[in-house]
């Protein structure tokens, strides 16, 4: 008898129905491509996460916004506190929420990461945010909020700046690039910052990725995509090097590692030996990632700097780890 058929037999063929329903919904076999920003549209402001310790940096964050050409909504609870939490955890996931079913927010930008995005998951509702998809941009500990939103909805999410980055010319034209214009990209950084390759080559498949150390601790759970063929992407900063070290054995031990087809690894930003006999990160780098036999650069526009590029999670594109590229043949948004 099948699974299904069973649960007839006990009369609960419309519950196994609804079950299997959400689960299909929440499974998705396809992406979903948010619409693209637009001057004058509606920034939704959050904090999913820390605080920011300096109050009157709102205040700045939203002329900022404003200066971009944005209108700029703030979420109930974003300048909430309890600890280093801006807000409890169901405070914070409420804004998430609020955002998403917003019809007068266009995206959703937190106003920084630093540590919570993991425990407000429990409370997102990812239906919602399937049935009104808009850019989600953001990097660091936001990085909880981009992958799973693309493991259970199948929306590209974007990882960039959040409020309080820089946003200096780099930063925002490649912003532009990703979530405001229908066009196809192509990273490269720029002529003073070029990368390292560690194994040449080309590789395809959806990118993924984002902060390693906030990737490691959502390992064993379900709010991880799958990474088969995919082209990894990860920063860090403030990890000595023996912690970045344990972190990417971690990534190997989770499986993950094994599965990529390529690797873009961007700025580790602070990540010191830590003493004198320490290894160095290229050495660590090289340890963990040629034995994987596929194309590997390093010292991408990505992580805790002025400069960074804006990356469309889960959008398939294509590495050529030899001249350091990441480029995409269609456009991440519609």
């Amino acid at each position: 008898m099948k699974r299904s058929d069973f649960f007839f037999s006990l009369g609960l063929g419309g519950v196994f129905s609804l079950l299997e329903n959400r689960q299909t919904a929440l499974s998705p076999n396809r992406i979903i491509k948010p619409a693209r920003l637009k001057k004058g549209d509606t920034i939704g402001l959050i904090s999913p996460a820390s605080i920011i310790p300096e109050r009157e940096r709102y205040e700045e964050i939203e002329e900022t916004m404003r200066k971009l050409g944005f209108k700029v909504k703030v979420g109930r609870h974003a300048l909430e506190q309890r600890g280093y939490f801006a807000g409890t955890d169901r405070q914070r996931a409420e804004d998430f929420n609020s955002m998403f079913r917003d019809p007068e927010v266009d995206a959703v930008i937190p106003f920084r990461g630093g540590w919570g995005s993991n425990r407000i998951l429990p409370y997102i509702d990812f239906e919602a945010i399937a049935g009104n998809p808009k850019p989600l941009i953001g990097f660091s500990d936001i990085t909880s909020l981009l992958l799973s939103i693309y493991a259970k909805t199948g929306l590209v999410t974007f990882h960039g700046p959040v409020g309080k980055s820089d946003w200096t010319e780099f930063t925002f034209r490649h912003f532009k690039r990703a979530v405001m214009r229908k066009s196809t990209l192509a990273l490269r950084n720029p002529e003073h910052e070029m990368p390292q390759t560690l194994r040449p080559g080309m590789a395809s498949g959806p990118l993924l990725g984002g902060n390693l150390t906030v990737l490691a601790s959502m390992l064993g759970t379900d709010y991880l995509p799958n990474f088969d063929g995919a082209i990894l992407f990860l920063e860090d900063i403030g990890e000595d090097v023996y912690r970045i070290d344990r972190l990417l054995t971690q990534l190997k031990m989770g499986g993950i590692l094994d599965k990529v087809n390529g690797i873009y690894f961007g700025k580790c930003t602070d990540c010191l030996p830590g003493n004198d006999y320490s290894l160095t990160l290229d050495e660590v780098m090289r340890d963990h990632f040629l034995p994987l036999d596929v194309p590997v650069c390093t010292g991408a526009m990505i992580g805790h700097i002025r400069d960074m590029f804006t990356l469309p999670v889960g959008l398939r594109g294509t590495l050529n780890a030899k001249n350091g590229t990441l480029t995409f043949s269609e456009p991440a948004v519609i």
